[in-house]
């Protein structure tokens, strides 16, 4: 089953969703799952170096204390999921398509997934900025790539139009959210949903699997 999941690097439910689809696989052992992920911008028109945080929280929400109280919900409930945020060590809001990059980077070496995780967790545990080549290169290196590589392929354009029509793929599709994972691309399922609501799309296809497996026996 092939299970595409449309987010970004700098929403936290995406982080959370991430988690709760996994406890999903867990409990459903015979899928056979190719996880794929696909990039969307929630802020396509972001500076290069990003913006200061409190500032970036102040035009998205209005203010520190209406975010302070939004970031509340999100930390507690991480925590149910057993992922403890640090949204209060966040400095700045970053650019997320060089993050993205880095994933399609490292889905060539089926690293994809583990990349998204680093960098999830490099963001809202670890405080550090995604939208720096160094930060991004580092994080690629704890997980065995080159650091110099890594950066040089980031200074130039390696994966840039395959993120620029992912994401563009991805509004003509008319997601305006996210997370959002598509199964077999005919399934599609949306938000941080509990880990239960992905179970009756996993055993769909099984069972679709299966009957094309029956048919060619």
């Amino acid at each position: 089953m092939l299970i595409e999941t449309y987010a970004d690097l700098i929403c936290p439910w995406c982080y959370i969703g991430k988690r709760r689809l996994a406890r999903a696989l867990a409990d459903r052992p015979r899928v056979q799952v190719e996880l794929r992920w696909q990039p969307f911008q929630l802020n396509p028109d972001m500076a290069a170096g990003g913006m200061e945080r409190s500032a970036y929280l102040a035009a998205k929400f209005g203010g520190t204390e209406r975010a302070r109280q939004i970031h509340l919900v999100v930390e507690e409930t991480a925590e149910r999921d057993g992922l403890p945020l640090r949204l209060d060590r966040i400095r700045r809001t970053p650019n997320s398509f060089d993050g993205h990059r880095l994933i399609r980077i490292a889905t060539r070496h089926g690293l994809g997934d583990r990349m998204a995780d680093a960098l999830f967790h490099a963001y809202f545990v670890d405080g550090l900025d995604i939208g720096d080549r160094d930060t991004l290169a580092a994080t690629a290196a704890g997980l065995g790539f080159d650091f110099a590589e890594i950066k040089t392929l980031l200074n130039g354009d390696t994966e840039t139009t395959a993120v620029f029509n992912a994401d563009a793929t991805a509004r003509q599709l008319g997601l305006q959210a996210v997370p959002c994972y598509i199964f077999n691309r005919r399934y599609a399922l949306s938000g941080a949903q509990e880990p239960a609501s992905f179970l009756p799309l996993l055993d769909l296809g099984v069972e679709e699997q299966e009957g094309v497996t029956a048919a060619a026996d």
